[in-house]
């Protein structure tokens, strides 16, 4: 027995010795097969990355930080073009699902479904790259880096491109970004999914005619309190990997060049590992713009020694000129290139489909029918019911003839928003209608009123116009009037327009002249109207408030709008959608659009009386605040505490309510904000059901920065914690001391 049993551990032993061997051997095959280090994936990123470095020239390295990056053939190196974008979708790479814009997302106030559309974006981005790979195409718009979130606030709603924000709260901006981030860039523990970048890196909201020479000048409170929040915690929190600097300047210092914003706080206080890019041409305004270099070389200099590793442009070619100046290292410029080969690695670019997962995703998860169905119910979930006088909405299904008339009845342009994608069957307002109520209502329509971002229609030909649509309508029970703005008027550096627009921003808050004096003419005639609303920003409806009976924000609202609108204006579907910004009386309630003083701007600091309120949103059901309480009524400064709030659907449909958490702390002196958002969940309520739902929220959102200590501070005291379903609508409220 025992010789059977030395014997079995020898055998043992040998089997070890063989299988290791065949190992060491296959292992040895394998490191062989590999011309250079960097290309053998047992290694790691890191010692790939070095080793890619150390043999490039430093032409070749200066290449690599060019978005428009050339191929190094002797290495095996293929060109790239880090410029991409996916907003609310895959955009300018022809077919794809078409989300609601930005502002849309966020007026969803729903985070897992934020998390589902950035895995469903990111997924189709991953499909279109692996087949462009396929093709041999590596060109714009054909990469893994994109250009996405824009979690700039959006402080005053004159800027055109505030579409592309999440609104004007940090926390509800810092919350949205981080999940649209961690869908986007995948669960993976080594490669990404694609690469997000947080823009544009900072204090950075309008105007859009001077942004290439602007300064942003701005006190440090309202910088740490508004302005940097949502980046910190996009870096922090949603681990994004790449930021992109604005163009203008930041207390006088190019945001490409400050070293104060691309080192001092993105890398040594908040930790950022990955990589900074230029917004396009921003290196060029450094020197000619900002006249804060001299020469292109030394714009480029500055920019990469302070952080800026990419540039959306070619200026960085003039990086040899510096060098030779003595104005940059080659060590110095190994740095960025180092950061920037490592998000390619991290991409799994370098690395065998075996080992990337997301490299077998097959193109048929571009515009499949499950994106669809969510693209639908994001659409859904943003729309807010501004108004609905007397209970007019939902419509009965009895309706026999309905006018869906309008600029946008059936226009697709104001579907998209912009930086989008192209919807393979986007479904207009009227089409949607259409197919809902189907041959049993008689549905109206007509092209009368214009386009607001084409040809103004003269005074006389206006009248004219307007007449013939009152005339149209007379037969309708109800009048859909699909009106607002358009991206053609208000976005990025957009054309002068006549009236109410300047470079893409807005001069005034009011509807275009013809809309409303059709809808004043459509009003007067006795029919029951209801305004459809597309546009990217607030506006200032204050006849339309009064005499409609209703109003109902869709934003830009992607491919299903006039689908999900049906839905909607006929009771299928239950709007819940809530307001990422105020909604203001009148231009003149602002302070100058260039002040970028936080001082009388938002919800936090405005203390006039808004139109609609930032969080605002109507339903169908009508809820009930029952009770509100806290795990422990004391906490410290970096604790935590659960908020239990019981609401109760005391109507007999099902819905859905937003219910908003905000503090308030009136009595202490150095809290600055009227009120502030801390907390926020969307919860479906069935009718006459009653709901207790926790709502957990760290001490550390009361936080304020304390410019005597030049650090983040909760103050200590007693604050207001309020539920409710608006900034102006808290129902419950109690106190927590802060020890």
């Amino acid at each position: 027995m025992r010789n059977t049993f030395l014997y079995l551990i020898v055998k043992g032993n040998l089997l070890l010795i063989i299988f290791l061997l065949l190992f060491l051997t296959t292992l040895q095959a394998q490191k062989a097969a590999y011309k250079y280090p960097f290309q053998d994936p047992s290694l790691s990123f890191e010692q790939r990355v070095n080793d890619l470095v150390s043999r490039l020239t430093l032409k070749e390295k200066i290449s690599l930080m060019q978005n428009n990056s050339d191929s190094i053939p002797r290495l095996g190196i293929p060109a790239y073009n880090w410029w991409n974008e996916c907003l609310h979708g895959v955009a300018r790479d022809g077919i794809a699902t078409v989300f609601p814009q930005a502002i849309g997302l966020a007026s969803m106030w729903d985070l897992p479904l934020m998390n589902q559309i950035g895995n469903a974006v990111s997924t189709e981005a991953r499909a279109k790259h692996e087949e462009h790979i396929r093709k041999g195409e590596r060109n714009i718009y054909q990469g893994l880096t994109f250009w996405t979130p824009n979690i700039n606030i959006f402080r005053d709603p004159r800027w055109g491109r505030g579409q592309e924000t999440y609104g004007e709260d940090p926390f509800l901006t810092s919350q949205t970004g981080v999940a649209y981030v961690k869908g986007l860039q995948g669960n993976d523990p080594k490669y990404f999914k694609v690469i997000a970048t947080a823009k544009h890196f900072a204090v950075h909201s309008g105007s859009e005619y001077n942004r290439h020479w602007f300064n942003a000048v701005v006190n440090k409170q309202d910088m740490f309190d508004t302005y940097l929040p949502a980046f910190e915690s996009l870096v922090t929190n949603g681990k994004v990997y790449s930021i992109m600097g604005a163009y203008n300047r930041v207390d006088g210092v190019p945001a490409c060049a400050n070293a104060f914003l691309l080192d001092t706080m993105l890398r040594q206080r908040w930790g950022f590992k990955g990589y900074v890019v230029s917004d396009c041409g921003a290196i060029t305004d450094i020197f000619r713009g900002h006249k804060y270099a001299e020469t292109e070389s030394q714009a480029a200099a500055f920019a990469v020694k302070a952080g800026c590793d990419l540039t959306c442009g070619s200026e960085y070619i003039s990086l040899e000129e510096a060098v030779a100046k003595g104005e940059i290292t080659e060590q110095q410029i190994n740095v960025s290139v180092s950061r920037l080969l490592l998000a390619l690695f991290k991409l799994g670019m370098f690395d065998d489909k075996n080992l990337v997962a997301y490299k077998n995703i097959p193109f048929s998860e571009n515009n499949s029918p499950q994106h669809n169905e969510l693209s639908k119910l994001a659409t859904l979930k943003s729309i807010v019911l501004l108004q609905n006088k007397e209970g007019l909405l939902p419509l009965s299904g009895s309706i026999k003839t309905i006018a869906v008339v309008g600029p946008f009845a059936n226009e697709t342009s104001v579907l998209r928003g912009n930086y989008n994608g192209d919807a393979s069957n986007p479904i207009t307002f009227l089409n949607g209608i259409k197919n809902f109520v189907g041959s049993n209502t008689s549905v109206i329509t007509n092209d009368y009123i214009n386009v607001p971002d084409k040809d103004y229609i003269n005074d006389a030909n206006e009248k004219d116009s307007i007449a013939l649509l009152v005339k149209d309508c007379a037969t309708a029970d109800v009048v859909i009037f699909c009106g607002g703005l358009s991206p053609g008027v208000e976005g990025e550096e957009g054309p002068i327009v006549k009236k109410g627009f300047f470079h893409g921003d807005r001069t005034t808050l009011d509807l275009p002249d013809v809309q409303l004096n059709a809808l004043k003419a459509l009003k007067a005639s006795g029919k029951k109207v209801i305004l459809l609303l597309t546009n990217g920003s607030a506006l200032s409806l204050n006849w339309e408030n009064e005499n409609l009976d209703g109003i109902i924000e869709t934003w830009y609202p992607g491919q299903n709008a006039g689908s999900a609108v049906a839905d909607i204006l006929f009771g299928k579907y239950n709007p819940a959608g809530r307001l990422p910004v105020t909604f203001y009386r009148s231009v003149n309630d602002l302070p100058a659009f260039e002040d970028y003083n936080m001082q009388g701007r938002t919800y936090r600091y405005f203390t006039g009386i808004p139109l609609y309120p930032f969080g605002y949103g109507l339903s169908y059901s009508t809820f009930q605040y029952q009770t509100i309480a806290l795990s422990k009524n004391k906490a410290l400064q970096k604790d935590s505490i659960s908020v239990s709030i019981t609401v109760k659907n005391t109507s007999a449909i099902d819905g859905e309510e937003v219910m908003q958490l905000y503090a308030s702390a009136f009595t202490m002196q150095q809290f600055r904000p009227v009120k502030t958002l801390i907390g926020f969940v969307r919860v479906p309520v069935k009718a006459n059901e009653t709901k207790t739902i926790s709502i957990d929220v760290a001490t550390q959102s009361l936080r304020q920065f304390n410019i005597t200590k030049d650090d983040y501070e909760v103050y200590k005291g007693v604050y207001s914690i309020e539920a409710g379903s608006s900034s102006n609508d808290t129902r419950l409220a109690t106190t927590l001391k802060i020890e």
